[in-house]
């Protein structure tokens, strides 16, 4: 008999949309994103990482220009409070994701372990 995997990841995820950590953040993203400027520095935070880690990704050494304007974007963005309670309200939910991870890699280690 076949199991259909997929069938519980979406209930899985309509569940995870439910609860009190996604919620949080949902409301969050709200607060920031009808906050224009929170919104700015909150994207002006993101893009100068994605375009850090690209960097690295592509071996490309990041300047000591770039790091000190990274650590500044990163000290305003988080010296905003609905930026702040973003973040924590993401990290919330990736302790809700970790566990999810954990849980599904025991049998796989499970595996490993019995060799």
């Amino acid at each position: 008999m076949a199991v259909n995997i997929y069938d519980d990841i979406n209930k899985l995820e309509s569940t995870f949309r439910n609860t009190e950590e996604f919620t949080k953040l949902q409301a969050a993203v709200e607060a920031v994103t009808a906050d224009a400027e929170a919104n700015d520095l909150f994207k002006g935070f993101r893009d100068l990482q994605m375009t850090l880690q690209q960097k690295q990704a592509q071996g490309e050494e990041i300047t000591e220009e770039e790091m000190m304007s990274a650590q500044a974007t990163a000290q305003a963005a988080q010296g905003n409070p609905k930026i702040l309670a973003m973040l924590e309200a993401e990290m919330g939910l990736s302790q809700i994701i970790d566990e999810v991870n954990r849980v599904l890699i025991k049998p796989v280690q499970s595996l490993y372990e019995s060799m």
